[in-house]
């Protein structure tokens, strides 16, 4: 791959990833709906995602994609319907029409928040998502199965957790995601011959990791970080949080317990939590 495009460059995200993708892929070009400060002496092309002339100009001569772009946390419908679902669809289409030939899909551990923390889920966990954005990265999933299975391209959608050096509380012990382990994973799904359509967690090798990442170990996947090593760290932000059972319960946390109206004990009496995925 010499010609790469990262979408939502100028997120968080984004900027810790560039300039190692940039060691990688010499060819690599950014983009973001509204200029980034910090190029990193890369090309640049503004598109906004919901604008599908702006995606064709944005795709244009790529092999491919890393899609980052959209919008990154709960928010309005109207919002959300936007960026992350028509965004993902023109990006998607647009690509296909280009001839890309790789699209790294960043979708979220929100897409399956729903799951407890109790229990250790697959890659092929069905979705639960546990909020609109939560849907929206379900959506894109689904919809990177299509255009894989369709069209061809190899997709490869992230169930990223939280991208950083350091577990920013307890939860993320389970879900942290260090940016190198970040850009293992992304190579794996521009880079790997036999990818097809597949869906792996973006997370480091954490001792208290939720999912069960065998998909992606068997492409080659070797997490070098484990959040339990700042163990002190988490637990000490933990104490500064305000206690909740919703946040507490599920892999989501605060996505979860935000604009939650349900009886969680009712809900947890009537479902089987004990859930076997081996087959």
């Amino acid at each position: 791959m010499r010609h790469v495009l990262l979408t939502g460059a100028g997120g968080d995200v984004g900027g810790r990833i560039t300039p190692l993708l940039k060691a990688v892929y010499p060819g690599l070009t950014l983009s973001d709906f509204k200029p980034i400060a910090n190029t990193h002496g890369l090309p640049f092309r503004q598109a906004q995602l919901s604008d599908m002339a702006e995606v064709h100009a944005a795709v244009a001569g790529m092999e491919g994609i890393i899609h980052l772009g959209g919008f990154s946390v709960e928010g309005p419908w109207e919002t959300i319907l936007s960026a992350n679902i028509i965004g993902a669809y023109n990006l998607f289409e647009a690509a296909r029409l280009a001839g890309v030939k790789r699209i790294i899909f960043a979708s979220s551990n929100h897409a399956a928040g729903f799951y407890p923390q109790e229990e250790i889920i697959p890659a092929e966990a069905p979705p639960l998502p546990d909020s609109r954005y939560g849907v929206s990265k379900a959506f894109g999933e689904a919809l990177g199965a299509l255009y894989a299975m369709k069209h061809g391209i190899g997709v490869t959608s992230l169930r990223i957790g939280n991208v950083g050096e350091k577990p920013l509380d307890v939860r993320r012990l389970a879900i942290m995601l260090h940016p190198e382990d970040l850009v293992q994973l992304i190579r794996i799904g521009l880079e790997h011959p036999d990818i097809v359509n597949e869906v792996f967690y973006g997370v480091s090798g954490n001792t208290r990791s939720w999912y069960d990442n065998a998909r992606a170990i068997s492409y080659g996947y070797k997490p070098k970080y484990d959040a339990e090593d700042q163990v002190d760290f988490a637990e000490a932000e933990q104490r500064k949080l305000v206690p909740n059972p919703v946040a507490e319960m599920y892999q989501g946390g605060g996505f979860c317990a935000d604009e939650y109206t349900a009886d969680l004990a009712g809900i947890m009496a009537k479902l089987d939590r004990t859930i076997d995925f081996s087959n």
